[in-house]
This record gives C-alpha cells, sequence and structure tokens, in this order.
C-alpha cells in the first residue's frame, strides 16, 4: 500500500510537524500507520490535526495527492469524512491541485467482462476499478456528482430474460470502493439521466414489463431519495439528457407517438417542476458529451460530423471529422482539459484518439492524443477531485 506524500513546504510549522504524519515515497508499514492513527481519534470533536485550526488543517489534508485518499480515510472517521465531502473538491480547487481523471468503461482482447479503468491527463493507466457489485448490466445509467460516479438502473438477462432494475451504485473515487444507494422509484433501462445543480434526473426509458416510460425522478445526494416528478408528455426511450444553466434538456430516441426518431427536446426547469417543449433537437444519438455550454453529439446516421448544439439560441453547427483508419469506426466521447476526445469503439490496430479543441486559432481544432484506454470504450466520464 503506497505512503502519502506532502507536496507543499509550508507544512513544516512549528506546533505541527507533518513530516512525523506525511510519510515518504515508501510502502506504509504497521508501525507508520499506528503511529498516525495515534494523532488524531475518532471524535468528531477533536481537530482533524492536533495544533491547527480545521480550515488549515483541511487545506493539509487536501493538498495529498488524491491517490492516497483510500489510506488517508483510514486515520479515523474525521479524516473519512472530510475525504467523501463537497468540501474536499472546493479545497483543492481553490488550492490549484484538482486532478483530473478519465474513467472509462471497457474490456480486453481476452474477451473478460467489461470494467471501468482510469487514466490520466497523459493516457497512463492507473488502475483497474473493483468490480461493482450486483450482476453484469446493460443499458444503465452514468453520472458523475460531487467526484463520484454513479450508475443507475438498466437490465440484467436472467434465463434469456431481460430484467429491469432499480439499483443505483456508487463509486467512491477518494474510497475507490462501490456502495448502494436508494434505488430508483420506478425499474428502467435505455433511458436518460444527468446531473442538473446537484440533483440526478431520471427520465423515460423502458419498465420492467418492457413498456416505454413517461415517467420522471429526481435523486437529491443530501437525503439518498429517490422523488417522482412530473412525467413527460409522451413515453420517450433511446434518449439522453444534459444540463444547462440549471435546466434539464432531454433528446433523442424516440416516443412512441412519433413515428421513427424524435426531433423534439424536452427542457424541465426544476423551479417552476413544470416541462416544456422546443424543436429542433437530434434524433438517434450514439455519443455525446458537454462541454463549455455546448452539447456535442453524433447521430447514427451521420458518424462523420460533430452536431454542436448551442442552448442560447437553440442552434446546430456541423463540424466535420478528419477520417483516420476505417470509415466504419464508430466513437465515444470523452473530455480532458476542456477538449473533446473521440474514442474508438471497436478494436482498430493503429488507431489513434481524435482530440478537438474549440478553442483552436481555426484550421487546427483537429489533433491527436496519446491517451488511450486498453480496449474499445463503451463509455467515458471525467472525474475532477
Amino acid at each position: 500500500m503506497p505512503g502519502f506524500v506532502s507536496e507543499n513546504k509550508r507544512f513544516r510549522e512549528p506546533n505541527m510537524c507533518l513530516s512525523n504524519l506525511v510519510m515518504q515515497d515508501t510502502p506504509i508499514r504497521s508501525k507508520s500507520y499506528r503511529s498516525l492513527t495515534s494523532l488524531v481519534v475518532d471524535d468528531f470533536d477533536s481537530p482533524i490535526l492536533p495544533g491547527l485550526p480545521d480550515d488549515i488543517a483541511k487545506h493539509c489534508l487536501a493538498l495529498v495527492p488524491r491517490s492516497n485518499f483510500p489510506v488517508m480515510s483510514g486515520v479515523c472517521k474525521k479524516w473519512r469524512h472530510f475525504i467523501q465531502s463537497k468540501e474536499l473538491i472546493t479545497v483543492r480547487q481553490l488550492a490549484g491541485v484538482l486532478e483530473e481523471w478519465l474513467y472509462v468503461l471497457t474490456t480486453d482482447s481476452q474477451g473478460k467482462p467489461s470494467h471501468w479503468e482510469v487514466l490520466d491527463c497523459l493516457g497512463r493507466k492507473h488502475h483497474i476499478l473493483p468490480s461493482m457489485p450486483g450482476p453484469m448490466g446493460y443499458g444503465f445509467g452514468v453520472v458523475v456528482l460531487s467526484g463520484k460516479l454513479l450508475v443507475i438502473g438498466g437490465y440484467s438477462v436472467t434465463s434469456g430474460t431481460s430484467v429491469a432494475s432499480e439499483d443505483v451504485y456508487q463509486y467512491d473515487s477518494c474510497l475507490n470502493r462501490w456502495g448502494k444507494l436508494a434505488s430508483l422509484n420506478v425499474a428502467r433501462h435505455d433511458f436518460a439521466c444527468a446531473e442538473v445543480s446537484g440533483m440526478i434526473y431520471a427520465v423515460g426509458g423502458f419498465g420492467i414489463d418492457g413498456s416505454s416510460l413517461s415517467s420522471a425522478e429526481v435523486y437529491n445526494p443530501d437525503t439518498d431519495t429517490w422523488t417522482l416528478i412530473e412525467s413527460l408528455r409522451r413515453p420517450r426511450y433511446g434518449c439522453f439528457a444534459c444540463g444547462f444553466e440549471g435546466k434539464l434538456y432531454v433528446m433523442g430516441g424516440r416516443s412512441s407517438f412519433t413515428i421513427g426518431n424524435s426531433k423534439f427536446v424536452d427542457v424541465y426547469d426544476p423551479e417552476k417542476h413544470t416541462w416544456c417543449e422546443m424543436k429542433n433537437g437530434c434524433v438517434m444519438v450514439t455519443a455525446h458529451a458537454v462541454l463549455e455550454k455546448k452539447l456535442f453529439c453524433l447521430e447514427w446516421k451521420n458518424q462523420r460530423k460533430l452536431s454542436i448544439y448551442n442552448p442560447e439560441d437553440n442552434s446546430w453547427e456541423m463540424v466535420q471529422i478528419p477520417l483516420t483508419g476505417s470509415t466504419s469506426i464508430k466513437f465515444r466521447f470523452g473530455i480532458l482539459g476542456e477538449k473533446l476526445l473521440l474514442f474508438s469503439l471497436e478494436e482498430e490496430p493503429g488507431y489513434r484518439t481524435l482530440l478537438y479543441d474549440p478553442n483552436a486559432t481555426p484550421g487546427s481544432e483537429w489533433q491527436t492524443s496519446e491517451v488511450k484506454p486498453s480496449g474499445p470504450c463503451f463509455c467515458c466520464v471525467t472525474i475532477k477531485v
């Protein structure tokens, strides 16, 4: 188990020398670990670090590299509570030490089950996540909230029968472990989900009997509860969602009240608790990502153009994707450093990840990147902690 290292010389204060607390780049031995735990007791009334005000102590803990948080969480309950909190991200952001990592759902050439792996900004593989609890699922939703990865709903196949799930699992990137959250009110798969203003929304999809759904619900992380909200005007499935300016946008997919794909956009206002409807949406979307207050997506019938949506004026822009390798390659999106990454969905020898920089000078927006998962990318999210 690796030790954690101080990256700030200001730690060397006379009334609390953190050289006794923060080890060098050596494995943590039982003796060192006992000395750590002896410094802080499991008492929420005691200071985080003896001899320091809590705000300074939190700043000190936040400066430690994120890869060491799982070890630090074992020191005491108060440390673990801070490492799990939203406040940790705020303190690290103010200190300028946020780390941006990619979490990619992939598989390997040996045909092993799909798994989540973690890549840093240079594309180096850090580690594979522990196996998610529950049966292998499909058609689930993935959302990032406060540095945590949520896997919502989906379906599993039992004895040849698909069974929709109401289960919700959370991976805590600071503790490197999975946990189970409150279940959905309605089991669903192939639905839309997104985070808006710190709340998670799940909309539409297919239900437990295979029928399409119009129901919608919202998750409050402070109370660990899902609450049903006003339903969509019509059932919708195979759709996706994103958040803009405090509102939820649901696009793409199909509706049982339309022929073929739906171009309508359902917009939910959390303050008014109401839905409204716009036209000029997109249809069957195979990849989507929100970057700099714009939506980037690929539509099923046009895999060689980026469709870029600006919610301010409800307009679309089309950008040609430069061909690399086989013209049959399909992409999944990732975001790193305010740039869009296009990962291959298939195994393609010699394929290099495409990178689109929306702020680059005209003509130089497209580049290639060394960031690449070990196998095809089924899903990718960015977590900043």
